[in-house]
């Protein structure tokens, strides 16, 4: 049984992973994201893997392991919100170099790795983002790599094509604050061109989940 903080949202979000509790009280407004193939139990509701949503006032029930994005900053309006995150984080190209990333309004916090799982907040600042297409990731050498992503703040979509162009696009999932897409990759961990895009300046958190015999990039 253990909750562990992680604190590469703060002062804006507080992330906790929670593993192995049978009942986690759940005051305030929060995300919970299953991250086990077992159910967590709220009231008459459950939540599946990877599925996510606001909880309060009650108990989680069950939690095998589970991401909770707390302390959603209630005090700030949505747009004094990213603009203080904006101030505090470098850009993604700045950090990844990737590019695909350069000269665009997107914003990463630290990233932290707890074992095999890895967890970075980022902010899209531009409409449309215009972040590009993209299907693989390098550093995991090894098939299996695991990845979604959650609405914290503002609207936005992730999108999926058949070949490296918008015109190939066939599948749009809509994001709202609380929402975990779908995830993307097959039984083989492959996935399709892809990208999140934005509706409205927003932050999200991705989660990676490296698979067996994989090692967090240094």
């Amino acid at each position: 049984m253990s909750i562990t903080k992680i604190d590469i949202g703060e002062p804006f979000f507080s992330l906790e992973l929670v593993e192995d509790e049978q009942s986690v009280p759940v005051s305030s407004k929060t995300i919970v994201v299953n991250l086990s193939v077992n159910p967590i139990t709220i009231e008459k509701q459950q939540l599946v893997e990877f599925q996510s949503n606001y909880v309060m006032g009650t108990n989680l029930v069950n939690v095998n392991q589970a991401i909770l994005i707390r302390n959603l900053r209630p005090d700030l309006s949505e747009k004094e919100l990213c603009d203080q995150v904006g101030e505090l984080w470098p850009s993604a190209y700045q950090v990844r170099k990737e590019e695909r990333l350069r000269n665009v309004g997107h914003y990463m916090s630290r990233k932290e790795w707890v074992g095999q799982q890895g967890f970075t907040f980022y902010y899209s600042a531009t409409v449309p983002l215009n972040v590009g297409l993209h299907k693989d990731h390098s550093f995991c050498p090894v098939p299996g790599y695991r990845e979604v992503h959650t609405q914290v703040v503002g609207l936005g979509k992730m999108q999926q094509c058949l070949e490296k162009n918008l015109a190939s696009l066939y599948f749009e999932e809509l994001m709202a604050p609380g929402n975990t897409h779908r995830p993307m990759y097959d039984q083989n961990g492959e996935y399709p061109w892809h990208q999140y895009e934005t509706i409205t300046p927003s932050v999200f958190l991705a989660i990676e989940l490296l698979p067996e015999g994989a090692s967090p990039p240094r």
